[in-house]
C-alpha cells in the first residue's frame, strides 16, 4: 500500500498537467453546437451573431414581408433546342435581403464560407419552368455569403438550368423567339416575401457580350408579376435567328437544283435518256434535301414552317419540269404518228394514180382487176358528166349542205386543237420563259411575306 501511494504521488503532477487545460477551457468557454459546426470552427463575430439565431424563422417575422433584391449575370447560353423547346443557360444568381438579427458594430463586411449556408435563413427561390438544373460544386459548392454590418446578407450562387421555352416555328428559319427565366418563392406568399430587381433592367447583365450560334439578341427586359398572392419575377429575352446559315445550307442548293432541272429545256427531245436522267436525279436530290432539313426540327403537325413551304415550292418546279418533258415527248410522238399516217396515205394515193386504176377487189387473175378498174372508171366519168349537166339543179342544194358540214368540221377542229399541239417543239421554247419567270415571281412573294409580314 505504501508503495502504491508513493507511485501515485509521483504521477500526480503529470496527470494535473494534462487534465487541467481541458477543465479550464470547459469552464471558461462552454461549447455550443451550431448544426454541424461548433465554436472552435467559427469566427468570434460569427459566434456572437449565431447566438440565439433561429434559421427556421424568416427575418421580420410577424413584422412584415422580407424584401429580396435580385440580380443576374448570364455567363452563357449553351444550347437552344427547337426539338425539346428549351434552352440551357449558366447564370450567377444574386439575392440580397436584410436580417436585423445579424447586425454587428463596425462598417466592415464578413465573408462567410459557402458551406456555412446551413446556419442562415435563405430564400426558397426556385425556377418554375426548369426541366433540369444543378449547382456547380467544383472544387467546392459555388456559393457566396457576405454579411454586412447593418444586417444585409448577400447570397450568390452559380447554377446551370435547362428551361422550357415555348417557340413559334411558323417562320423558321426567319423566326424570332421570346424566352423567359421566371423565379418564384416555393413556400412564401406576398405577406412573407417581396421580390424586386435591384437595378431595374440593368439587373440582368452579360447579354450584351453574349454570342450565340444561331441567334442574335435583339432586346431583353425585366418584369415582376403577381397572381394569387404569389409574386414571380422574370427576365424576357428576345432573339432573332441568323438566316445566313440556312441560306447557304438549304436555300442556295434548292435554287441550284431548280435551275438544273431547267437545263433539260435546251436538250433535244430525241435525247430521252439525258432528259429523263436530269429530271429523276433532281427530284431524288430534292427529296433528300427536304428530309435532311426536317431532321433537326420537331415533327409537329401544327407547325408548317417557312422552310417547308420553300422546299415544297422547289420540289413542285422540279417535278413540273419532269412532267413538261413527258408532255412534250407525248405530243412529239403523236405528231410523228400523224405525219407518218399522212405520208403513207399520200404514197398509196400516188401509187394508185400512177397505175390509172383503183383496185377494189383483189383477185388472182390480173385481167379481172384491170377490167374492174376500167369499169370502175366509167361510172366516175358518167357521174362527172352528169354533174356538169345537172349543175344548175344541184347548185341550189349543195350550198346549204356544205355550210352545215363545214360548221361541224370547224367546231370539231377547234375542239381538237385544244388537245393537239401543231409544233411540239414550242413546248420547250415556252417553258424556257415560263418556268424562270414563275419561279422568280414566287420567290419575291415568299421573301416579302416571311421577312416583312
Amino acid at each position: 500500500r505504501v508503495i502504491c501511494v508513493q507511485r501515485f504521488k509521483l504521477w500526480l503532477p503529470f496527470l494535473f498537467f494534462f487534465i487541467s487545460p481541458c477543465c479550464i477551457s470547459a469552464c471558461m468557454f462552454p461549447n455550443h453546437n451550431w448544426g454541424e459546426w461548433n465554436d472552435s470552427q467559427l469566427q468570434p463575430t460569427i459566434q456572437r451573431l449565431m447566438k440565439g439565431y433561429n434559421r427556421y424563422l424568416r427575418p421580420n417575422f410577424n413584422e412584415g414581408p422580407v424584401e429580396i433584391g435580385m440580380s443576374l449575370d448570364i455567363a452563357s447560353i449553351d444550347a437552344i433546342s427547337e426539338i425539346n423547346m428549351d434552352y440551357t443557360a449558366t447564370i450567377f444568381l444574386r439575392q440580397r435581403w436584410r436580417d436585423s438579427r445579424l447586425v454587428f458594430p463596425g462598417n466592415e463586411s464578413v465573408s462567410v464560407d459557402g458551406r456555412l449556408v446551413s446556419l442562415l435563413w435563405i430564400p426558397d427561390t426556385f425556377i418554375p419552368d426548369s426541366k433540369r438544373s444543378f449547382l456547380h460544386d467544383v472544387t467546392v459548392e459555388n456559393r457566396l455569403i457576405r454579411i454586412f454590418s447593418n444586417g444585409t446578407v448577400l447570397y450568390a450562387l452559380r447554377i446551370t438550368a435547362t428551361i422550357a421555352c415555348n417557340m413559334d416555328l411558323t417562320k423558321y428559319p426567319m423566326d424570332r423567339q421570346v424566352c423567359t427565366l421566371q423565379l418564384e418563392s416555393w413556400g412564401y406568399n406576398l405577406q412573407d416575401v417581396v421580390f424586386y430587381w435591384t437595378r431595374g433592367n440593368d439587373s440582368v447583365r452579360g447579354l450584351d457580350t453574349l454570342r450565340l450560334a444561331q441567334y442574335s439578341v435583339e432586346s431583353y427586359y425585366t418584369t415582376v408579376s403577381e397572381a394569387d398572392s404569389i409574386q414571380s419575377w422574370c427576365y424576357i429575352l428576345r432573339c432573332r435567328r441568323n438566316v445566313l446559315f440556312f441560306i447557304l445550307e438549304t436555300y442556295v442548293p434548292s435554287i441550284l437544283l431548280v435551275v438544273l432541272s431547267w437545263v433539260s429545256f435546251w436538250i433535244s427531245q430525241s435525247s430521252v435518256p439525258a432528259r429523263t436522267c436530269i429530271g429523276v436525279t433532281t427530284v431524288l436530290t430534292m427529296t433528300t434535301l427536304m428530309m435532311g432539313a426536317r431532321t433537326s426540327l420537331p415533327n409537329a403537325n401544327c407547325f408548317i414552317k417557312a422552310i417547308d413551304v420553300y422546299l415544297g415550292i422547289c420540289f413542285t418546279f422540279i417535278f413540273g419540269a419532269l412532267l413538261e418533258y413527258a408532255c412534250a415527248h407525248f405530243y412529239t410522238m403523236q405528231h410523228q404518228t400523224v405525219e407518218d399516217l399522212h405520208r403513207d396515205l399520200l404514197r398509196e394515193l400516188n401509187e394508185s394514180n400512177g397505175n390509172g386504176s383503183i383496185p377494189i377487189i383483189s383477185s388472182t387473175q390480173p385481167n379481172q382487176s384491170v377490167e374492174i378498174g376500167s369499169t370502175a372508171e366509167e361510172p366516175m366519168e358518167q357521174s362527172a358528166n352528169s354533174d356538169t349537166k345537172n349543175h344548175a339543179g344541184s347548185k341550189e342544194k349543195m350550198p346549204g349542205q356544205g355550210c352545215g358540214l363545214s360548221s361541224v368540221k370547224d367546231a370539231s377542229r377547234r375542239a381538237a386543237s385544244v388537245f393537239i399541239v401543231e409544233n411540239p417543239h414550242n413546248i420547250d421554247r415556252h417553258a424556257r420563259t415560263v418556268f424562270p419567270t414563275a419561279f422568280l415571281f414566287v420567290n419575291i412573294l415568299y421573301w416579302l411575306y416571311y421577312l416583312f409580314l
